[in-house]
């Protein structure tokens, strides 16, 4: 089906060809006209799929429908979970809307920027505000921003941000914003614990599944390699040098242990960078768009860069730490194999790891042989694991008691 039987404007698909679209992905296909007969919509659907056009698209369509005269009024706020996603979003309603006879005045609201710059745009007019959740909480304690003509509430990757640390933000968040709105949450998965706090957003939404019967990108191809941990490093350069990779992502499991190894490749010669969310957005926003333009090879990164980044050129995915959850697997190695390419993702497995990467298996519905590289093979044993004291109940709060005192205390007020 092509774009034009989706009841876009010639305006709008005329955009979408500048940009290379030629037609609708699943989820575009099914999600748009449902938000153009002003539904609130659920969609699941994996990485990659096309998910921020499918909300982008009809919101302009709607928006340049209805546009009012005079200043421009905020008529649509999308959440998403990190820096790199807002501005990406941001471009997407930017690019979509160039042709329209008003192009829209989209305003990012980021962390790492200057807040007082960020009103100062909002106040100036903005018909779209594209957002992380604790920048925006920033912004309402100034109290110089009014929601009050908002028509669109998106949540970008929902699963991300509708966590117990983000539930608290969105109860602040849903105070400001009128009731009467249409709702649009988009995720790769909906565990039933999203699928509650969920509820408190929208309550008839339409649910759309694109199915994906193994919860992973076809077009991977997935290996495991055994290796010890002290030899991964070493491991990965050999990989480097005799694959020829042209562009490689390494995950690493935090920020410190990302700058140290990247700063250890540079030293080495390879064109490598560290990506994580303790740099300053210009750096972060520079490292992408190095990265992208193929000025940098490596790059070393926290699962920061796992949702939402748009890189159709990365070659290969490294596993260098195992991510924390199949979740988070699923979505590290739909960064390679966009845009229809093909893509290579490697896990390195230790003693340590085996378990935890065999419940990553048996969730995505894969099982993978383990491989070992000759001068790098895995030795000796598994550490045997001791029983450590059994806890002692009552000694601290759970999460679950700390959030009852707090609902306890706000409804005590």
């Amino acid at each position: 089906m092509p774009f034009s039987k989706l009841g876009l404007s010639a305006k709008i698909q005329n955009a979408l060809k500048k940009s290379g679209y030629t037609k609708p992905t699943p989820v575009q296909e099914k999600v748009i006209p449902l938000v153009l007969e002003h539904k609130d919509v659920m969609a699941m659907a994996q990485t990659g799929s096309g998910k921020s056009a499918s909300f982008v698209l009809p919101i302009l369509e709607l928006w340049s429908k209805n546009v009012g005269e005079g200043k421009a009024k905020i008529k649509a706020l999308v959440l998403t979970p990190t820096r790199e996603l807002t501005l990406q979003v941001a471009d997407t309603f930017n690019t979509f809307g160039a042709d329209l006879d008003r192009k829209p005045k989209v305003v990012s609201v980021i962390g790492g920027e200057s807040l007082g710059d960020q009103i100062f745009a909002i106040q100036k007019g903005c018909d779209i505000l594209v957002a992380t959740s604790g920048r925006l909480l920033d912004v309402f304690t100034k109290k110089q921003m009014n929601l009050s003509h908002l028509d669109f509430f998106v949540l970008d990757e929902a699963d991300k941000m509708l966590n117990l640390g983000f539930s608290e933000e969105l109860e602040v968040i849903l105070q400001e914003i009128p009731s009467k709105r249409q709702n649009l949450l988009f995720s790769a998965t909906y565990p039933q614990k999203i699928l509650d706090i969920a509820s408190r957003i929208t309550q008839e939404p339409v649910q759309i599944t694109i199915e994906n019967k193994v919860p992973t990108v076809e077009s991977v191809t997935q290996r495991v390699i055994e290796v010890n941990r002290e030899n991964r490093g070493p491991l990965l350069r050999y990989l480097l040098d005799t694959e020829k990779w042209e562009q490689v992502l390494v995950f690493m499991a935090n920020k410190r242990a990302t700058d140290n190894i990247a700063a250890k490749f540079i030293k080495y010669g390879y064109s490598a960078e560290s990506f994580h969310g303790d740099l300053y957005q210009d750096e972060r926003t520079q490292t992408l768009n190095d990265f992208k333009s193929k000025k940098i090879r490596i790059l070393f990164a926290t699962d920061i860069a796992a949702r939402g980044l748009d890189i159709n050129d990365i070659t290969c995915i490294i596993n260098f730490d195992l991510p924390r959850s199949p979740t988070d697997y699923i979505h590290r190695i739909g960064r390679t194999a966009r845009a229809g390419k093909s893509g290579i993702a490697i896990s390195f497995v230790s003693h340590e790891d085996k378990d935890h990467f065999g419940i990553i298996e048996k969730k995505c519905k894969v099982k993978l042989t383990p491989e070992q590289i000759e001068g790098f093979e895995l030795k000796g044993e598994a550490p045997k694991k001791l029983k450590g004291p059994a806890p002692v109940k009552g000694k601290s709060k759970s999460k679950k008691d700390k959030l009852r005192e707090k609902a306890l205390q706000k409804a005590n007020r």
